[in-house]
């Protein structure tokens, strides 16, 4: 398995910590509103390594939190008259139903603030205590100049990131990088701290769910978008190194942004697509295929064309599949459990290299093709039809594309058989009459 590191801007080897076994870790939302399109890209692309590291035998522990505390939460309950909780299940429930519509393996742990909190203040008090973190008038703000290497995962300069920071700079902070750990309010949630009543500052609670669910030690994989990379996970390292004296992750891997006609997606621009609307206009299969249709950590343009090819080679595979599956239901073949290993290896191999998706589709193209010349043949082999329908169901599952096996009735033969016989006698008004009800059947 290889991997691209951001923080050695490298496709290494994977190894991990403990043989046989990966530790990973995304940033999940900020649950304040439904999810766009653009969310469901991390959903699906680490749905996915899990799915291809499972394939090589590791035992996989994935986690994802909810940040369910935050002045946009706050501000939303307020808008709507109800309490931040409300707010946060309402979105939190919605983004569960993303996960599970786009056929997610559900997650080993999802982690919440609001069920951390005594942890994070303590995590906050060490890093007062370390002399890496300050209060003033009852904020806490971590001090940068404590951590000689950061900017380390960004790749940025302190003194050139400085430079932008002035503009926003407060006047509470010894340096405009330096970053709230603990923020003084009277508005919204608070808690009791060593430091008065407040809320935490976002960059510190993933640390801290990390170090809760996982131990103190490194995990394999951090994940998350690449407009996390800074300052997020940037300032997740600086913590982990000053309180656990060492890296927090040995492989970031930061998935790439979503843009409409070339444009980033944005409230200002209008271009907003709720993930549950695509869904619902796709379909959960289109989306996962569309969403994988690039390399995770390129920019995928979400235009009609690129939508309209990805739907064209989704229904070429679909149909294949019902096609083996009608001639098995017709007792016309007899499919075997035998899979076309070279097929799924060069599948699976393309898909270890970083996720190379657009190899692995090539390679799933080839199996249809031949498929479908399998199938045109006058003395149809069951062996090759078996090897390469299962070897290509065995690719969609690693996709996470759920396809389900068509499935007869009697009326389903009765129905199909009437239609093969109208086809023959060129009755094509009845052979038209027919095809419609197997469609609705989801026969053709």
């Amino acid at each position: 398995m290889k991997l691209y590191n951001t923080y050695s801007l490298q496709v290494e080897e994977f190894k991990p910590i403990k043989e046989g076994e990966v530790s990973m870790y995304v940033c999940g939302p900020t649950v304040y509103n439904h999810a766009h399109v653009g969310n469901a890209r991390p959903i699906v692309v680490f749905d996915t390594l899990r799915r291809v590291l499972e394939a090589c035998g590791y035992k996989v522990t994935y986690v994802s939190n909810f940040t369910d505390v935050d002045d946009k939460i706050i501000n939303k309950a307020i808008e709507d008259g109800i309490d931040e909780n409300t707010v946060a299940e309402t979105y939190i429930d919605a983004y569960n139903n993303v996960r599970s519509q786009l056929n997610v393996i559900p997650l080993d742990a999802t982690p919440r603030v609001t069920r951390t909190m005594d942890e994070i203040i303590a995590f906050i008090a060490r890093l007062v205590e370390e002399g890496a973190a300050y209060e003033v008038n009852g904020d806490v703000y971590f001090s940068v100049d404590a951590d000689n290497k950061y900017g380390e995962l960004s790749h940025q300069r302190v003194d050139e990131l400085q430079v932008g920071a002035r503009v926003e700079e407060n006047s509470q902070k010894k340096n405009p990088l330096d970053f709230a750990l603990w923020k003084k309010t009277d508005k919204g949630i608070q808690w009791d701290s060593p430091w008065g009543r407040g809320r935490p500052g976002w960059h510190t609670e993933c640390v801290v769910m990390i170090g809760k669910q996982f131990g103190q030690g490194m995990i394999d994989i951090h994940g998350g978008g690449k407009d996390l990379k800074f300052p997020h996970h940037e300032n997740e390292v600086a913590q982990s190194e000053i309180v656990n004296h060492h890296h927090l992750a040995n492989y970031w891997i930061h998935n790439g942004m979503l843009a409409f006609d070339g444009e980033k997606m944005s409230k200002s621009l209008g271009n907003v697509r709720l993930a549950k609307d695509v869904i619902g206009q796709l379909g959960a299969n289109l989306t996962r295929y569309f969403l994988l249709s690039v390399r995770y950590r390129d920019v995928l343009n979400f235009t009609d064309d690129a939508i309209a090819a990805a739907r064209s080679e989704l229904d070429k595979i679909v149909q294949v599949l019902k096609q083996v599956e009608v001639k098995q239901q017709l007792g016309q073949l007899t499919l075997k459990e035998s899979f076309n290993v070279d097929r799924y290896n060069e599948f699976l191999q393309d898909m270890e290299d970083d996720l190379n998706t657009p190899n692995a589709y090539t390679v799933m193209r080839d199996v249809v093709k031949q498929l479908n010349q399998s199938l045109r043949s006058r003395v149809i082999d069951g062996d090759i039809v078996s090897k390469d329908y299962n070897a290509l169901r065995m690719m969609l599952d690693i996709l996470g594309i759920r396809i389900d096996k068509l499935e007869f009735s009697d009326e389903d033969k009765k129905l199909y058989q009437q239609w093969m016989d109208a086809k023959a006698a060129k009755d094509f008004a009845t052979a038209d009459s027919l095809r419609e009800q197997l469609q609705q059947r989801g026969i053709l």
